[in-house]
């Protein structure tokens, strides 16, 4: 094989489609683009643009807020931890605190803290220091036997 002969496979390329090209093409002279008006000219852009008439995302009402404040944890489940120490990737011996978890790669990074929930297996006897617990997940590390520690300021915040 030469340079010459490489080539795509087949039907890997699509044609782009010629508009403008001519009345044989099927797209000739007006380029399917209708007679004069905004919508024939180039540079348009009025989606939800209702003509005049109050577009419907202005008519219907404001719902919701965002806080512009709020905390946003990182999630980690039990069962996920679990897999990581049978792995090998935490030592069980040493606590866990969120640096462990985000250096073993469970965690991809802190956030404003990491929150543990209750999904999955979980039968080893760990030390956890984290931000945040739900109460099922403090319940089933206590009872494998563990300690779930939750950092003073984020139990004040909940």
């Amino acid at each position: 094989m030469k340079l010459h002969e490489l080539r795509d496979n087949e039907g890997a390329a699509k044609k782009a489609k010629r508009v403008g090209r001519g009345p044989g093409s099927g797209k000739g002279k007006m380029a399917g683009r209708g007679i004069k008006g905004q919508k024939s000219r180039s540079g348009v852009a009025i989606n939800g643009y209702e003509g005049g008439q109050m577009p419907l995302y202005q008519r219907l009402p404001k719902r919701g807020f965002n806080k512009p404040n709020r905390k946003k944890f990182a999630v980690v489940n039990l069962g996920l931890i679990q897999k990581f120490v049978d792995a090998g990737k935490l030592d069980a011996k040493a606590p866990i605190t969120e640096d462990a978890l985000v250096a073993s790669g469970l965690v991809r990074r802190k956030l404003d803290g990491v929150r543990v929930l209750a999904k999955g297996e979980f039968s080893a006897k760990l030390d956890l220091d984290v931000t945040g617990a739900s109460k099922s997940a403090i319940d089933m590390v206590e009872k494998a036997g563990g300690t779930l520690k939750i950092a003073p300021s984020a139990a004040a915040a909940e």
